[in-house]
């Protein structure tokens, strides 16, 4: 996406901005086009959606009044006081996905930080049904963000050293609470980190896998969320599901699929 200044006048400057319980997203289009994104965690809701759109924003020489509609989506969505309206994420979800990937798309895993989430829609993005993790599937981004720290690694690695090794123990695939706690069992035991990380992600990913087969799975299947960067949890779970997944369409990161739906509904309605 360009990160110049560019030019709005007579162009239809729309966004779109996710806040989820971990991270918060935004992206800008102009004339429906991806031209900026941003990300950043998620504190406080509220100075958070300002603090991302305005980031999102600056890379292109824009300001909050530049923004013609802005759609809020996400767990804090509510509290997004200057946006025009809120959609679900489910919502969003399907939207970004079928404008990402193509029409042929049936199957989305959202895959965020606190949550994940089953959708099947139509070729228009139109959601058909969902199913939301249970409590044993709750919080997975987050514990690898605790594995990391525990085994001492960067976040930003972690899901490579997963692809590192075939070799490395059972962790529970029934629950996070429990895989965790077996995971520091190994560090007592002094297994490599590497094993550790790798066993860590395979238990999560087939935790995922799980979810997508209750649901069902249909093909076409993508993934959108944070966990979309994560090469250690994407491998195993393509492995679990014995399933390929399509390439994105357009230039814009996986993970900001939400947020990009989100602007979409925010174009559709500012043209209303």
């Amino acid at each position: 996406m360009n990160k110049n200044k560019i030019d709005s006048n007579g162009k239809i400057v729309v966004a779109g901005i996710d806040i989820g319980s971990v991270s918060s997203k935004a992206v800008i289009l102009m004339d429906r086009e991806p031209v900026s994104s941003s990300e950043i965690r998620t504190r406080i809701p509220k100075e958070s959606a300002l603090k991302v759109i305005e980031e999102a924003s600056r890379k292109v020489n824009l300001s909050l009044d530049d923004i013609h509609y802005i759609v809020a989506t996400g767990y804090g969505k509510s509290q997004v006081s200057f946006a025009h309206k809120t959609v679900s994420e489910i919502s969003c979800a399907a939207k970004g996905a079928i404008e990402m990937w193509g029409k042929s798309v049936q199957t989305i895993l959202e895959a965020g930080g606190e949550s994940c989430k089953v959708i099947h829609c139509t070729e228009n993005g139109r959601v058909l049904d969902f199913l939301w993790n249970d409590k044993c599937s709750s919080g997975i981004g987050v514990s690898i963000e605790v594995l990391a720290d525990l085994v001492n690694m960067d976040l930003k690695e972690i899901g490579k050293i997963a692809l590192e090794t075939s070799e490395f123990p059972k962790i529970s695939d029934f629950c996070v609470v429990y895989a965790r706690s077996e995971a520091f069992d190994l560090v007592k035991d002094k297994v490599s980190p590497e094993k550790i990380v790798t066993a860590y992600h395979y238990a999560m990913a087939k935790r995922i896998a799980i979810l997508v087969e209750r649901l069902g799975l249909k093909k076409d299947f993508v993934v959108t969320g944070g966990m979309s960067r994560n090469p250690g949890i994407m491998k195993w779970l393509k492995e679990s599901l014995k399933i390929d997944l399509l390439a994105p369409k357009i230039d814009l990161d996986p993970s900001m699929a939400v947020a990009f739906g989100a602007a979409l509904f925010a174009d559709n309605l500012y043209k209303q």
